[in-house]
């Protein structure tokens, strides 16, 4: 009998080591299940500060202002214009900056910046003039600002280019330096 009250005091001892052991792991586990839970409902980094530099930050903004002005005046100029080369260029001007805006608030996103979909007073006013003309007006009109805005952006763009220390912008102008050049040349082939 003694070696059936032996066996009993082993199982009872070993069982109070188990369920100490069972207790500890299924502690464990909702220590982990409650890390990752909290981890999960944690929201995004939106607010968080922007991860460029000013000048880098200065760029975007003005690059994102600029392409959507291009669209809109794209827009526009597929509608309003009166020579079939306006027209189409129009179209190209919003497809190709349809685009490059895309890449560009993908961009501002992985950087923490928000970026704006209205255009500011400035390029409000640049499509306002465009819009109150019309006819040959308007294609002459529509072909300069064309011609001046694309200028100003290679310059910016190559600025933007020789002083970013930032792969990702780097990245970002060598896709689309050379579409905003072949524009340019395109544009100015246009010109009577």
């Amino acid at each position: 009998m003694n070696t059936n009250t032996e066996s009993q005091q082993t199982f009872e001892h070993g069982g109070t080591r188990f369920m100490k052991l069972i207790s500890g792991a299924g502690s464990a586990i909702l220590g982990v299940a409650l890390v990752a839970a909290a981890i999960l409902a944690s929201p995004p980094r939106v607010n968080a500060a922007p991860t460029v530099s000013a000048t880098d930050a200065a760029f975007i903004q003005a690059a994102a202002q600029d392409g959507m002005t291009e669209v809109k005046l794209g827009e526009m100029a597929a509608q309003k214009g009166t020579r079939a080369d306006v027209k189409e260029f129009g179209k190209k001007m919003v497809k190709d900056h349809t685009a490059i805006n895309d890449d560009l608030r993908a961009l501002s996103a992985q950087k923490g910046l928000s970026l704006t979909d209205t255009l500011d007073a400035k390029h409000q006013g640049k499509f306002d003039k465009m819009a109150a003309l019309s006819d040959a007006e308007f294609d002459d009109a529509y072909i300069a600002a064309m011609v001046k805005g694309h200028k100003g952006a290679v310059k910016e763009f190559k600025a933007e280019a020789a002083s970013t220390q930032d792969s990702d912008i780097k990245s970002f102008l060598d896709k689309s330096l050379p579409v905003v050049e072949e524009h340019l040349k395109h544009i100015t082939s246009m010109k009577k």
